[in-house]
Formats: C-alpha cells, structure tokens, sequence
C-alpha cells in the first residue's frame, strides 16, 4: 500500500464515504491493516472512533462493511472497542462491535483494559454497558483500579463521575466510608452521615493519600488535579472537582471559605479553595467562584505554595513549580498550562477587587 492509498483512505473514512471506502479496500485488501487511527491501530479502530463527527449511520454502516469484508475486530488490542468506548454517544458503534466478537476483556495495547476507557472519559452508560456485557472485576485490586480511574482522571463531568461510581456500586463495590469519598461520589446524605459522626470534618485537613485512598487502587500522588490537594478541606475538593451542590451543602454548614490548606514545614501550602476556581481541566464557568465570593471568600488571598503537573509524560510539565506570594488570579497566569485557566471565574473574582 502506498501512503497516497492511506491517505486516501482516512479521508474516505472522515467523509462518511462508503462507496469510496468499499473502492479503495477492494482494489486493495492490505488497506484493512493499514497504519491508520490511534495507536496506528488500523481503519477500523479510526472508523469506530468518530473523531470530530457524530456517530452516523453512514459511519456504522462503513464500520460493518469494513467488519464484514476482513478488517480485524481485535485490531491493536480490540483497539475499535476501546475508542468506541470513550463515549456514551457511540454505543450503537461498541454493540456492532460487539455483535462481531469484540472482547470487553482485552488489553488494548498490552496493558490497557478496554473498561478503562469509560473510566477515564466518565461515560456511565458506555461502563454500565460493558459491566453488563461481561466486563470481569476480577479481583478487589482490579475493581480498585477502574474505580482509580475514574476519582483520578483528567475528566471534570460531576455528572458522569457520580454515574460511574454508582455503576461500582451497583456491581457490589464497597467504597471507603470517609468524607472525602462522599465529595468524591457527590453525596449529600453520607456527607450528612459523616458529620454526624464527626462534628470536626468541616475544619479536617485531609492528606493525599485520604483523598485518593489506596483503598480505590490510587498511589497517594495520583490523580490529576490543577491546585494542590495535599492538607486541603473538603470546601477545597469540592471546588476542585466541580461539585457545586457539595460544596453549596458545606458552606451553609459552616465550612470555611478561606480555609487554607496545611503550610508544610518549609512553608509551602495555605492557598484557599478560591484557588481552585482560576485553573480548570474542563468547565469554564464562574459559579464556584462567585459562591464562594459571596459567602465571604477573600478575592486578594496569597499563598507559596508547590505544584507538580503530570501530564502524558512530559518531563517538562512533571517537574515541581513553585508559586510565590501569589492570588488565585496569580497563581493562574503562572501556571504551566495556560489553556487551562478560567477566565469566567477570574473575571468574577477581579469585579470583587481581586489581582
């Protein structure tokens, strides 16, 4: 095959073009295992993921031709599956899959379980479907480690990670039953239940490794995050991770909106959850910060704190940033990844006074 015929052969895929695909194949077979698609998996994988379009049904149809007329349904480790399964909205693209043999217990690439995927994108209904298809959780370690993915992923959908969770639960996973957990899993009632238990949780300042407990499968530095979570309240968390009803619940509680976070002993830390409204992995929303704003929160808070970003293996981005006597809207115009920023919650907070 040449690179023209690959080529061609992309586009077709992109245009929804089946006849033209049926052309090109046809005229030449080894175009079913050509380098194509994420990971170079092959046509079918680039086919079953829609990148950029909606699932049509020219697109599945595509997808069945290409089954039927010999590209390779476990390509790349069941590469099709994995990246069908990145999104709720190609389910009917994961069940033509699956009607031709897929393996909802492969590992694509080696090392990478195709019910990962649902977890690290928080798409309950993709989860759900391949749970019920006969996704194995094995093992307590291997159900901690999807469970892992979803509290520890780049992902911010309050939504998908509460639908998730309940996904493991429903599949008999038995949470930790801590304050964090409940932030985690956007439930009031065992918040309630905690507080119950514990008048003091409001003021705790929980460790990493409370946050993302080993119990869930995460190593105390995992989960990726935009402000430090080390020390940090469960206001902190719960602005962290988009939990806009959790985080109203502790305020009208008697959480602390200027809560900092623990100052270690060479004084690093002490930052506010209004922190954790200038940098965001998704939502660009000012809802948070405007809360927090009218509960109290002060717009001009400093802190010197330490910041480690791990991000798909950029040594660059790994390595441990620090930031000096800076604000919330300081802290993001120095931060690493610039795209991340939130310009809604800064415009709020600069109409408070702050810089």
């Amino acid at each position: 095959m040449t690179f023209d015929e690959v080529d061609q052969l992309k586009a077709a895929i992109d245009a929804n073009d089946l006849s033209l695909v049926q052309s090109l194949m046809l005229s030449n077979p080894e175009l079913h295992g050509a380098p194509l698609g994420y990971g170079r998996n092959g046509p079918l994988t680039w086919a079953a993921e829609c990148r950029g379009v909606p699932l049509s049904p020219a697109r599945l149809a595509i997808a069945r031709w290409m089954i039927e007329n010999g590209s390779d349904v476990h390509q790349g480790g069941d590469g099709p599956l994995m990246r069908a399964a990145l999104s709720d909205d190609r389910i009917p693209m994961i069940e033509l899959l699956l009607e031709h043999g897929a393996n909802v217990n492969a590992l694509w690439n080696g090392d990478y379980p195709i019910i990962f995927a649902p977890c690290e994108t928080l798409q309950p209904r993709v989860l759900k479907l391949l749970v019920d298809r006969g996704a194995r959780l094995i093992t307590t370690a291997e159900q901690s480690n999807c469970v892992a993915m979803v509290v520890g992923t780049y992902s911010r959908d309050p939504d998908g990670k509460r639908g998730c969770l309940q996904v493991f639960a429903d599949a008999g996973y038995q949470f930790p039953d801590t304050a964090p957990m409940a932030v985690h899993r956007g439930r009031v009632d065992l918040l309630e239940d905690c507080l119950k238990r514990d008048p003091t949780i409001l003021s705790q300042r929980f460790t990493q490794s409370q946050i993302f407990p080993a119990e869930v499968g995460l190593a105390p530095e995992d989960g990726l995050h935009c402000a430090p979570l080390d020390g940090a309240t469960l206001l902190h968390l719960a602005v962290e991770y988009h939990e806009l009803e959790i985080a109203r619940w502790l305020i009208e509680h008697g959480a602390d909106v200027n809560a900092r976070t623990t100052i270690d002993a060479e004084g690093f830390g002490g930052q506010t959850p209004l922190f954790h409204t200038t940098i965001t992995l998704v939502l660009k929303e000012a809802e948070l910060a405007r809360l927090l704003l009218e509960n109290g929160a002060d717009p001009n808070a400093r802190a010197t704190f330490r910041k480690q970003l791990q991000w798909n293996g950029d040594t660059e981005k790994e390595a441990m940033r620090e930031f000096h006597d800076v604000t919330a809207i300081g802290f993001a115009r120095q931060f690493q990844e610039q795209g991340w920023v939130n310009e809604a919650a800064i415009e709020v907070i600069r109409a408070c006074g702050g810089e």
